[in-house]
């Protein structure tokens, strides 16, 4: 950290730091508290993506009970084929969302099948869709948090460290100049009595 310099034009570089300190930590409180409320949303949605999936779940379970026979095979009847994820800017932060989602249902005869394959079907492609959402969620939450994190260091940063320490450097200054200038009136003082004195002399 570079030494401080006891000079008038360091205190008005002291002085205009600190107003520009003041001048952004609103800006960057409010962004915290904005960012707050974005971390409280998103993980209401994430709670309620993630019981949405375990609801459909359980009525899998309930519609459907003879999924639980050995004998019946589900593997690969319904994937996810592709999905596109855009950006959504959100109090400066970029954040995912799902744009679109295509899944893939692996051939089966309508005839050789029983008729609640169809059922199962729409209920696999439910259950993949929510998957993805519960994971995009997921990542939209870690990254509110993260940002929180970041901004909040931010303000901390002004409010403990930069402001007080400009405050305390302002301070410092000013007693040094102040002292300086009553040496200098006390050093002509003397000087004057000197003359004066000498002067007398002559």
């Amino acid at each position: 950290m570079a030494e401080l310099k006891l000079s008038k034009q360091a205190l008005t570089q002291q002085q205009e730091q600190l107003k520009l300190y003041h001048r952004l930590l609103p800006s960057l409180d409010l962004k915290r508290r904005q960012l707050s409320i974005e971390v409280k949303k998103a993980e209401a949605e994430h709670a309620a993506i993630h019981q949405e999936l375990e609801a459909l779940q359980r009525h899998i379970g309930e519609e459907l009970p003879m999924l639980a026979h050995p004998d019946f095979k589900l593997q690969a009847l319904v994937t996810l084929a592709g999905f596109e994820v855009g950006e959504q800017n959100i109090v400066g932060v970029r954040l995912p969302v799902l744009e679109r989602l295509e899944c893939r249902v692996a051939d089966y005869s309508r005839l050789a099948t029983p008729p609640w394959v169809d059922v199962l079907v729409e209920r696999l492609k439910q259950a993949v869709e929510l998957q993805l959402k519960l994971d995009i969620a997921a990542r939209r939450l870690d990254i509110l948090r993260r940002q929180v994190r970041k901004v909040t260091q931010r303000v901390n940063l002004f409010e403990k460290i930069l402001i007080p320490t400009a405050k305390e450097n302002i301070k410092r200054i000013r007693l040094y100049l102040d002292e300086a200038d009553r040496s200098a009136v006390i050093i002509s003082k003397l000087a004057k009595r000197k003359q004066l004195a000498r002067r007398e002399t002559l």
